[in-house]
């Protein structure tokens, strides 16, 4: 009987315009296998494994899974086939903890009952990595995002799994560990594909080969049947001389560039170095063990003691910085603008040399940035392109070029082939080699042994933190690299003037970190602005009833909740709408609106069947408002600021059109019994808290609140997670617009008229209570409870400045001191460093 195929692509094809990303490409996976797939950066790959993951509709061709013909793959109907992938750059959520991460991944069938803290901590010790539960992921280095993304798809135990070039970040135990959990999976019949442009890494652990080329398949047999050179040839199209270029003939006899000595910072201790004039040194260590941290201080980005001489000049601080040109290891993160162009990306270091009399000159710009990228061969359609169109072997040539045009006296690069396929690779090695050769010394940092015998004239070798070994000439070799690294016995050292690593402490089977771990995680965490909005409340309210008893008086605190309650219910309305990175104006008009609808209908007199009606009507209205923002959002092109701000003019338009002035008394009845109280509290604030809470639930423990904060974390990420972004967007404003309602029914019990005018605050003081409240502004963090506590301190300051005898300026100026005050406060504490590994 024939084999049937795990997943069949057959005829596929996919177009962006007119550039034609996959014609006529077929492949079949089988089960227990590997299958590598190869190609250049932009051969159609990802692209390929797109459509095979369904986060890409093709054009054309057919999808067939266990010999089932698939009509339309989504991401959701993948996951439910047993496909899962992991990501060149992983599909992680940076607001969100690692725990969370997971289980926004994993359905919640999958997860163990009564234990699924215990689970997840071995799933990811499962793949070589030491996170903890409780880690928020923008914190994390490359590495350890692509071993939780490595972990998610485990977790799923697929029957096809994807991996794009899951070891580009990795160092070799890491890399090790991933090849143990692949060959496990085969051996329980997975079908696995993996996407590489390391040829050795093909050899150990692939079955069977298909090479892309220009989008087409250009050749498919068993790995044992190719050689490497047919291999590359197939890749690149044509015969490569070399992997690497010649190496600088005497490096030894060469005059001194850099000289470091006793370096010391975060992460390494006592560090030194020597590079010549036509010299490339290697940083070379597990990943994590300080190479790349002694890079950034070279950088002048770390604080650091010790000697740095470069070209005989001792270099500190600013002077160090403008010396030197550092390309990260992570180029999306650290080094591209992704909403700006190939030219703005590749000239922003070099402006000040493109200007006269402090004004740019475009034309000098343009030659000197077409000649710059000419030289490092970098394939655009035009300058003009935006960078994350390019292939990632190109993007890091953008990298490079801005490094050049900066015309640094030394050039440090941390994983500058990370990604990139063997025809870019090899390009970018002769480039660093030109640079050498030109005069300015080259610091390479690489988890690849082989790459650093190939490129480097001299290789230190760190250990913990510590320089173990330094290899020049014959000995740098990946055999003697390698031993290097594994012999090594040091101890890491504190450095003297650098903030001491705490030990790590063993975590417990719970995953729950000691104490004092728990209490800075908390620190860092939604909820710490909480804590400090209800001490500033009480702080407050202390302050000002030792000032006037009558503060505390059940009138005043009465009056006081019900006007907090307006307030909260439109608050927390606004904060759905900014969990999803996008913000609400139309808010306070809106209540207005409302308001001055019920001004007609809601009157003595009227029955109560034309009472219901009104309200009725004024949640349509409500609700047509809120789907009509997130249209013109999501399916329209409008930002949120445009949508929402004309349908604020909109909307205050027709409350003067209906009431140029106060009227229609609303009916004493209703006002009533919407401001009844148990005691001196309001029961409608009661109902506040309720759904305050209920929201803080939702978000944290529900599919609806992962949802959300995935959507305003990381657009893309969340779409690759089977998220439905559209939708989560358009309901997010349509909550925000039924919140609204609710907030405008408390607005009319208080003012108890018809008033076009008495609406309008509510947006500002709406997006203030969420600022308070803790929430980013470019979504997927926040807390409702923050947003309630924002909210009641606003209100408290208003009703405060009364009993202090003080002028309504005073208002603005304490809300002012507050918002400034707690973003300090928040960004200090949430300050996002780079991870260590």
């Amino acid at each position: 009987m024939t084999e049937v195929a795990a997943l069949s692509l057959s005829g596929v094809s996919k177009s962006y315009g007119p550039v034609r990303a996959l014609s006529e490409v077929s492949l079949d996976v089988f089960g227990g296998r590997v299958h590598a797939l190869l190609g250049e950066n932009g051969a159609g790959k990802s692209t390929l494994m797109g459509v095979a993951s369904g986060s890409t509709r093709p054009d054309e061709g057919t999808i067939t899974v266990a010999g089932e013909p698939i009509a339309a793959l989504t991401t959701d109907r993948a996951s439910r086939l047993g496909i899962a992938i992991v990501h060149q750059h992983p599909a992680v959520l940076a607001d969100m903890t690692v725990a969370e991460n997971i289980r926004l991944a994993v359905p919640a069938e999958r997860m163990p009952a009564g234990t699924p803290r215990v689970w997840m901590v071995e799933l990811l010790r499962r793949v070589g990595s030491d996170l903890r539960l409780q880690d928020r992921v923008a914190d994390l280095g490359v590495a350890q995002k692509q071993l939780l993304e490595l972990a998610k798809a485990i977790a799923l135990e697929p029957k096809v799994l994807i991996l794009d070039e899951p070891t580009a970040p990795l160092g070799a135990q890491q890399t090790e560990i991933l090849f143990d959990q692949v060959r496990q999976a085969t051996a329980r019949g997975t079908a696995v594909v993996y996407i590489t442009h390391r040829l050795a890494e093909v050899r150990e652990i692939a079955d069977e080969v298909t090479v892309l080329r220009d989008g087409r398949a250009r050749g498919h047999s068993a790995v044992a049947d190719l050689t490497d050179d047919e291999m590359l040839r197939l890749i690149v199209g044509r015969e490569l001389a070399s992997a690497f270029p010649e190496k600088y003939s005497d490096p030894a006899g060469a005059k001194v560039a850099l000289e470091v000595e006793g370096l010391s910072g975060e992460g390494f201790h006592d560090a030194r170095l020597v590079a010549h004039h036509g010299e490339i040194v290697g940083l070379a260590g597990i990943v994590g063990n300080g190479q790349s941290e002694f890079l950034r201080a070279l950088a002048g980005l770390r604080p650091s003691t010790g000697r740095i001489v470069l070209d005989g000049v001792p270099l500190r601080g600013r002077a160090l910085v403008r010396s030197t040109a550092y390309m990260p290891a992570d180029r999306h993160r650290e080094s591209l603008l992704p909403a700006m162009s190939v030219r703005e990306n590749a000239a922003v270091s070099a402006l000040p040399s493109f200007a006269g009399g402090g004004v740019v000159s475009g034309e000098r710009e343009r030659s000197t940035v077409d000649a710059e990228l000419a030289k490092l061969s970098v394939k655009t359609a035009s300058r003009e392109t935006n960078v994350m169109a390019l292939s990632g072997g190109n993007q890091q040539k953008v990298v490079m070029a801005r490094a050049l045009l900066a015309a640094p006296r030394l050039l440090l690069a941390d994983e500058p082939t990370q990604g990139v396929d063997v025809g870019a690779r090899s390009e970018i090695y002769t480039i660093m080699r030109d640079v050498a050769a030109s005069g300015v010394p080259v610091v390479v940092v690489s988890s690849d042994a082989k790459e650093l015998e190939g490129l480097c004239d001299r290789v230190v070798v760190f250990s913990r933190g510590h320089v173990v070994a330094e290899l020049t000439g014959e000995d740098v070799t990946e055999e003697k690299i390698t031993g290097s690294v594994v012999n090594a016995t040091t101890l890491r050292g504190d450095a003297p003037s650098a903030k001491k690593a705490v030990p790590a402490k063993p975590v417990p089977s719970t995953g729950r970190p000691p104490l004092a771990e728990r209490l800075r995680d908390l620190a860092k965490g939604d909820y710490a602005p909480s804590l400090v909005l209800a001490l500033v409340i009480l702080a407050l309210g202390g302050y000002t009833f030792a000032h006037n008893v009558r503060f505390l008086a059940p009138f005043n605190l009465t009056s006081l909740l019900t006007l907090l309650t307006a307030l909260a219910f439109i608050s927390l309305g606004q904060t759905i709408v900014i969990m999803t990175g996008g913000i609400d104006l139309s808010v306070g008009p809106l209540a207005g609106l409302l308001v001055v609808i019920a001004s007609f209908f809601v009157t003595d007199g009227r029955s109560p069947p034309l009472v219901a009606l009104a309200f009725v009507i004024m949640l349509v209205v409500a609700v047509g408002s809120g789907v009509l923002n997130g249209v013109l959002i999501r399916f329209g092109g409008f930002t949120a600021v445009a949508a929402t701000l004309t349908l604020y003019i909109g909307l205050q338009g027709v409350s003067l059109l209906l009431r140029p002035f106060q009227g229609g008394f609303i009916s004493t009845s209703v006002t009533d019994a919407i401001t009844a109280t148990v005691g001196f509290v309001p029961i409608a604030f009661l109902v506040a808290v309720v759904v305050a809470v209920g929201l803080e639930f939702a978000l944290r423990f529900t599919a609806w609140g992962r949802g959300l904060r995935a959507a305003g974390s990381n657009e893309g990420s969340a779409r690759r997670l089977g998220v439905k972004v559209n939708r989560v967007h358009v309901l997010a404003y349509l909550g925000c617009a039924v919140l609204t309602f609710f907030g405008a029914l408390l607005l009319m019990a208080q003012i108890g008229v018809g008033d076009p005018t008495q609406g309008v605050s509510y947006t500002l003081s709406s997006i203030t209570a969420v600022v308070l409240g803790g929430a980013s502004l470019a979504g997927g963090r926040g807390s409702f409870i923050g947003t309630l506590l924002g909210a009641a301190l606003i209100q408290e300051v208003l009703n405060a400045t009364t009993f202090l005898n003080l002028s309504q300026s005073w208002q603005y100026f304490f809300q002012g001191i507050l918002i400034l005050v707690a973003a300090a406060i928040y960004t200090r504490v949430r300050r996002r460093t780079p991870a260590l590994v």
